[in-house]
């Protein structure tokens, strides 16, 4: 795959015993191992039109992703792993195709799909999908979304839509027997693809890589962290992958 261009130039809630029974309404084939045992950028990328689908207890939810986020280990700063190995982000070091999750902010859980070789720290953040399974069960587990578009826009919408928690950290997502996972889906066209600056962080807040399909309503706007300035690029921002 082509490595996506730096920003400014363009290119062409259950647990997860419970969820088990919603097994017989899966569908689709697993994203490989091997897709995501390569660069966080490039997994990242392909990650894009992928779907992610979970068993919760009011039936299987299924999201097409539509805005990720890349994290590299020792040298990428706002990075988890940055600073090495610990209980917490030990899923983070592989093997590649695993669900981590982690709690941010004492109240939010993040999902993030873990990538290079086993041994080398890197995950994608899954920043937000588009819902492409029953609209009705979605919106029961989001009442508070008032259009489709709202359901899974942001990681912690994403993750409380998909019903994830610690309890799943570490599940396969390239298991079809898992009660999670990444479905693969063709590759979304280079010409349609956008990156820009990661939301929220203070460090590293200008390295581009954040991805995300252009013109998608689910995509979340941009919002600087603490310290990081302002950046060009609202409501989806920034520039051509």
């Amino acid at each position: 795959m082509t490595r996506p261009r730096p920003a400014g130039t363009g290119v062409g809630g259950g647990n997860v015993g419970d969820a088990a029974e919603g097994a017989d309404a899966r569908t689709g084939v697993p994203i490989g191992r091997d897709e995501l045992a390569v660069d966080i950028l490039d997994a990242a990328v392909r990650l894009l039109g992928c779907s992610v689908e979970a068993d919760t207890p009011e039936g299987t939810v299924a999201v097409r992703l539509v805005e990720v986020e890349a994290y590299r280990g020792a040298d990428d700063p706002a990075s988890h792993s940055f600073r090495g190995r610990t209980a917490r982000n030990a899923v983070m070091f592989g093997p590649p195709g695993h669900l981590y999750v982690y709690f941010v902010y004492g109240m939010h859980y993040c999902a993030n799909v873990t990538c290079l070789a086993n041994g080398e720290a890197g995950a994608v953040l899954l920043r937000a999908g588009e819902v492409t399974s029953d609209s009705a069960t979605a919106f029961a587990r989001r009442p508070t979304a008032r259009r489709a578009a709202e359901l899974a826009r942001g990681p912690a919408r994403l993750a409380a839509l998909l019903g994830l928690s610690r309890a799943h950290n570490g599940l396969d997502l390239t298991d079809p027997r898992s009660p999670v996972r990444v479905l693969a889906g063709p590759p979304v066209d280079p010409a349609a693809v956008r990156t820009g600056p990661r939301v929220g962080v203070a460090a590293a807040h200008e390295t581009p890589w954040r991805f995300w399909i252009a013109d998608s309503p689910a995509v979340s706007p941009y919002r600087p962290g603490r310290g990081a300035g302002t950046s060009p690029g609202t409501g989806g921002g920034g520039s051509t992958a």
